[in-house]
């Protein structure tokens, strides 16, 4: 994983708001942003701007974040890019407790699962988390094997 300092954002239409009010929220806190879109409100599709997302992920960008309705369709397209670990979370345990055991590098949000402060405490405790190692290095390492980004 990079130890860029660099955070691609993307969603489909029902969740631009959101995903600005974030953009701006972990700007604030030194994060660069790459925020992907979209800009507008027509109709998009997920599943693309999950895998653009991850791409960067795999690439250059530290984390992602990214967001539709329920948080779950956008996660299934992003998980298909090898080396991803997205999870979709709507508290802050779960948040915190995919960075910790998983080292999850995105996370997914459902804008009409969670309201905006909930989904900025949710950000926060995962950019905040870090990978704990130990036995969970040896399970995230099976994950890459059945993906077959590790032989």
């Amino acid at each position: 994983m990079t130890t860029s300092n660099r955070v691609v954002l993307s969603s489909d239409h029902t969740a631009i708001h959101l995903r600005q009010t974030i953009a701006g929220h972990i700007a604030a806190q030194g994060w660069v942003v790459v925020d992907i879109g979209p800009t507008t409100a027509e109709s998009t599709h997920y599943p693309m701007h999950g895998k653009a997302a991850a791409r960067l992920v795999a690439g250059d960008c530290r984390f992602g974040i990214i967001l539709c309705g329920t948080g779950q369709g956008i996660m299934m397209a992003a998980n298909k890019v090898n080396g991803i670990r997205c999870g979709v979370c709507s508290d802050t345990f779960s948040a915190r407790m995919i960075r910790h055991h998983n080292d999850a590098n995105m996370l997914s949000l459902g804008v009409r699962v969670v309201g905006e402060g909930l989904a900025v405490d949710i950000v926060d405790a995962f950019l905040a988390a870090s990978f704990e190692g130990g036995r969970h290095a040896t399970r995230v390492e099976m994950i890459e094997v059945l993906e077959g980004s590790v032989r």
